[in-house]
């Protein structure tokens, strides 16, 4: 058993804007089931009230230079996970988790610092483990901090760190000037520390300074090592490339299972897809789109509508797809343009076409099992999680070969194709609509996909066997 603290931003059922916070959820009680000793650190947003939370400690100063920050931590627990959230309402008693209408806010720097050194007082204090697991740059300061102000506390004597690379595009930078609010030396602004192109960058430094690196897939942990895909720090994951592994993230079958799923209309499974068919008439229902789109192959789209998604592929081949006989149903929110768009497509066919901006779980659940084709052209996925759950549903994916969606979906359970650009999407489309007017072949796809078993059994094993390598 290894004693091991995650911090992280996010984590359902607490706070979520993403994929993050589904991993954080589920990774968490699935190391528990294998006997490790997991605790998780979160801040508390307003969104997290204090309702079921208990003091587990008060009036904590945190200090960044000759500035302290007072916090309290409150706990509770999930699924036999203990959680640990950092109060500090001037920092983080907002509407957004990370930002409002008009942006990211502005003293972010400080807010997920402050997190990252009450993180090390939390293991001084509360929780001592033997590995802190680190998640995106929210939490990146941590190693660092552990490294040079920690350095010489007995407390930390042999803790070894982790960090997981959710997407390296996102990666906390900021201005230099905000070195010294951080509590760190001006002297880590150099190639070899945080300076980044001329900013701080907090994912650079958890890069260099944890003991092991790991990233959301294997086909992910390769490409970030690439000028194409590495953000400017492939030469850095390049350097570090034996201290990083890539792991799949996994799926929480208990939420995800048309089987067993409640948001569903009906249930049904690989040997029984009869009310595959209900579902998909729901769908068209609840989206007030005629149910003579039944008879037509129904595409589904749940995304952020982000610029690594792969939209503009659709664009660029959006009256050639108007052409084929088929139907759509797109959720979500991001990008104006992007809404803009899809919404132009729903007003031009809005017969076949329906649009929501917005986040609905329950109708996010509803398009993986009413579809028939689910789409995710992106220009880079780093796990991705709607192709493995569209397998689970029989809702044959048509992705782009990159990243997770490369290690998950193959020729026998779906359609990829390697080109960015919108004839090659377009090819794949067309390969994939031929298959489904063979109603022999499309269910063997579907059953192919369905057998399929991305639990995060094996995705935890192989956490737990790095924990224990770094523990010794």
């Amino acid at each position: 058993m290894t004693k091991v603290l995650m911090v992280a931003s996010e984590a359902t059922p607490f706070a979520k804007t993403g994929g993050l916070a589904e991993v954080i959820g589920s990774l968490a009680p699935s190391l528990r089931a294998l006997g490790e000793d997991v605790a998780v650190f979160l801040p508390r947003y307003r969104s997290t009230g204090l309702q079921g939370l208990t003091r587990a400690f008060d009036d904590l100063q945190i200090w960044l230079g000759s500035d302290s920050y007072p916090v309290s931590l409150y706990q509770a627990t999930d699924r036999g996970v203990p959680y640990y959230f950092m109060d500090s309402p001037a920092l983080f008693d907002r509407d957004g988790l990370y930002g409002d209408s008009s942006g990211d806010y502005p003293d972010n720097y400080l807010r997920f610092a402050v997190f990252s050194r009450a993180a090390l007082e939390l293991v001084r204090r509360v929780f001592r483990p033997q590995v802190i697991h680190c998640h995106d740059w929210q939490a990146a300061l941590a190693p660092v901090y552990l490294r040079t102000l920690a350095a010489s506390d007995p407390t930390f004597l042999g803790m070894k760190t982790v960090l997981t690379i959710h997407n390296l595009g996102y990666q906390g930078l900021f201005d230099r000037a905000i070195l010294p609010k951080i509590g760190l030396d001006a002297a880590l602004f150099r190639p070899d520390g945080l300076e980044y192109f001329g900013k701080v960058g907090f994912l650079k430094g958890g890069l260099l300074y944890s003991d092991a690196l790991t990233t959301v897939s294997r086909k992910y942990a390769e490409e970030i090592q690439t000028p194409e895909l590495g953000f400017g720090l492939d030469g850095v994951l390049r350097s570090r490339a034996g201290a990083l592994t890539g792991i799949l993230n996994g799926v929480d079958y208990a939420q995800w299972d048309p089987r067993t799923d409640s948001l569903l209309a009906a249930r049904y499974s690989a040997d029984n897809l009869l009310a595959k068919r209900t579902c998909k008439a729901d769908l068209l229902d609840t989206c007030s789109l005629s149910r003579e789109n039944l008879e037509r192959p129904l595409i589904g789209i749940v995304s952020r509508f982000a610029g690594q998604k792969g939209f503009e592929l659709i664009e660029e081949i959006a009256s050639e797809l108007l052409a084929e006989d088929l139907s759509l149903v797109a959720l979500g929110t991001g990008d104006p343009r992007t809404e803009r768009f899809f919404t132009g497509l729903a007003e031009a066919q809005p017969d076949r076409i329906a649009v929501r901006i917005g986040y609905d779980n329950a109708l996010a659940h509803k398009i993986e099992a009413g579809a028939d084709i689910f789409l995710m052209p992106s220009l880079y996925e780093p796990s991705g999680l709607n192709q493995m759950y569209s397998l689970r549903y029989g809702t044959v994916p048509v992705v782009r070969a990159t990243g997770g969606l490369d290690d998950t979906v193959d020729d026998e359970t779906g359609f990829k194709f390697q080109e960015y650009s919108g004839a090659a999407l377009l090819a794949a489309l067309r390969a994939a609509l031929a298959a489904y007017k063979q109603p022999f072949l499309w269910t063997e796809i579907m059953r192919a996909g369905m057998r399929k078993d991305y639990s995060w059994q094996a995705s935890a094993g192989e956490y737990s066997a790095l924990y224990r390598r770094l523990a010794g």
